[in-house]
């Protein structure tokens, strides 16, 4: 049922409905978020979204994820997230290798790989790997399972399941057949991780369009509840555990203030579903398994309002509580009421949301969670991204009685918040983003091909009129350095790509989006609730407090 249904439209405005989790990192793995130009260590379970870059150093590993489709990093691999739609996946890979696995594509949907020579474009679901090599003008690209269609410079290529080339050049760009190198320990790894996938038991009752559904199997477990149905009971909690207690808010445009959880399986059940309390219990009740999901930054209502704060200081506290079963969700970041019909149905069981867009007051809703789960920081530990479980502040139940439900945390992020609360890095690769171009391609995926050329099949050698790319050891494919792997002809180098190498790309460059101090919005009044529109719902999506003169000064900020 879950493949029958058609991708959701997009409305001007609305931000996309998934996100590629970052699900692994083994070693050092560097973050450079869209639209600026500093690098910092990467978080686990953090969204990637357009325009984010990631850089794996000597040794280093890491893996991101969508539910359906897995991409896997080696080590020295630099990593952009071109443009992450509901309709497309674009990945822009500067230099190092990249494995991909669909284990299914979306109808509608397309996934692309742009080189610094040719566009690889993914036909069908199946196993796939990239290695680019910008300081010789190479890229070997490997169809273990599958089909994929690679465009470039007077290159149109079908390439099926069994087969590989390497490309060089660009204008034209030259193609010879090899033999489909062996398995290497990144490929094994790969092989490993593709496991935990296919074999996850959760795939009975989450949809496979969740991100990280697979890790729920081995940190805790299913029951079924006759009022909810299957819940899942993660094993090993703290004392006084409650959900989006244990990790940090962080800034991820265009949804704004996000949560990213601690936990290894924090993941699933903070950005999808509803946290349920079963007697002394916590649970996550998954969304509805038959259809395709829309992703949330985390499925809370904050608390505030007049008087709420008073007696905590300076600043002031930012606090929130999650929502429960049949609770809707209302987004603090701009969307159409179409959207907000979707992203309720989408993560909540038996919800009516025949009138969730005329709520005209959303303290009028009763929320089960408000008084016995709600969390409470300090405005300067939640707007730097500080862990929430180690700033705590205390809130009484007479506080909480004069707090209300308020539309968004009124408070600016600071860099630490965009960098997802890493330590700055400095990975050996220039801080700004490989420039991409796009070529003047012959055809697309479903066109009538005008320039193919036929590939020999995988056992048989190159024709001789191609021009060979392969070394004479051509049982040795080159690749990027990787512990144990294949080996490395002696004249091969691999220093990073320079700052304007481009890659070639038929999705279109990531949008421009400016450094966070270039788009500072003004700032916006107290949001009030209206039955035409909901105001905290901003253009822009980015929120500022009342006092952002005093907050935004390097004294008073704690990451300075």
């Amino acid at each position: 049922m879950v493949l029958a249904l058609p991708l959701r439209a997009q409305e001007s405005g609305d931000p996309p409905g998934r996100v590629a989790r970052l699900s692994y990192m083994e070693g050092a793995v560097s973050f450079e978020p869209s639209g600026e130009n500093n690098w910092s260590q990467a978080s686990l379970n953090y969204p990637l979204t357009t325009g984010d870059r990631l850089w794996t150093d000597n040794g280093a590993r890491a893996e991101l994820e969508t539910g359906n489709i897995a991409m896997r990093m080696s080590e020295q691999t630099d990593l952009t997230t071109t443009n992450l739609t509901d309709q497309l996946l674009q990945l822009g890979l500067a230099q190092g290798s990249l494995r991909i696995t669909a284990y299914d594509l979306r109808s509608g949907s397309q996934v692309e790989v742009d080189t610094p020579i040719a566009a690889v474009t993914i036909v069908q679901a199946g196993s796939y790997r990239i290695d680019t090599y910008p300081d010789q003008s190479k890229t070997l690209v490997t169809v273990n399972r599958g089909e994929v269609q690679i465009t470039g410079n007077g290159l149109n290529q079908t390439l099926q399941s069994g087969q590989a080339v390497m490309l060089t050049g660009t204008d034209p760009v030259q193609v010879g057949a090899v033999d489909v190198p062996g398995p290497s320990s990144f490929d094994e790894w790969c092989a490993q991780r593709d496991g935990k996938y296919q074999n996850a038991r959760s795939r009975q009752y989450v949809s496979p369009y969740v991100p990280g559904y697979y890790d729920l199997d081995q940190y805790g477990s299913w029951a079924t509840v006759a009022a909810y149905g299957p819940i899942w009971y993660p094993a090993g909690l703290a004392v006084g555990w409650c959900p989006y207690r244990y990790g940090r808010w962080a800034w991820v445009e265009p949804w704004g203030w996000t949560w990213v959880d601690s936990a290894p399986w924090g993941f699933s059940p903070f950005h999808y579903g509803r946290w349920v309390q079963v007697g002394v219990r916590w649970g996550w009740l998954p969304g509805p398994i038959a259809v395709a999901p829309i992703y949330g930054p985390a499925f809370v209502a904050f608390v505030g309002g007049a008087g709420f704060s008073v007696g905590f200081g300076v600043g002031g506290i930012a606090a929130w509580f999650p929502l429960g079963p049949g609770e809707p969700f209302y987004p603090w970041y701009h969307h159409s009421d179409g959207y907000l019909r979707q992203v309720n149905i989408t993560n909540v069981r038996n919800i009516n949301v025949t009138n969730i867009t005329n709520v005209s007051n959303i303290n009028n809703i009763h929320y089960r969670y408000q008084t016995v789960a709600t969390t409470a920081v300090n405005a300067n530990a939640f707007r730097a991204s500080e862990p929430v479980a180690r700033n705590m502040v205390k809130v009484n139940p007479q506080q909480l009685a004069r707090a209300q439900v308020i539309p968004h945390p009124e408070i600016n992020p600071t860099p630490r918040a965009i960098a997802a609360g890493g330590s700055p890095t400095r990975p050996p690769v220039a801080a700004a983003r490989p420039q991409s171009v796009t070529h003047a391609l012959v055809n697309r995926p479903g066109e009538p091909a005008t320039a193919a050329r036929d590939i020999p099949p995988a056992n048989t050698r190159p024709n001789e009129n191609v021009a060979r790319t392969t070394p004479p050891n051509a049982g040795n494919v080159p690749r990027p350095p990787t512990v144990n792997e294949h080996a490395t002809p002696a004249n091969v180098s691999h220093t990073p790509p320079a700052a304007n190498q481009a890659e070639v790309n038929r999705g279109g460059p990531p949008p421009n989006r400016p450094a966070l101090v270039a788009r500072t919005p003004p700032r916006r009044k107290n949001c009030r609730m209206s039955k035409k529109r909901r105001p905290w719902s901003s253009i822009l999506g980015v929120l500022w407090s009342r006092n952002s003169e005093t907050t935004s000064t390097p004294a008073n900020r704690p990451d300075q």
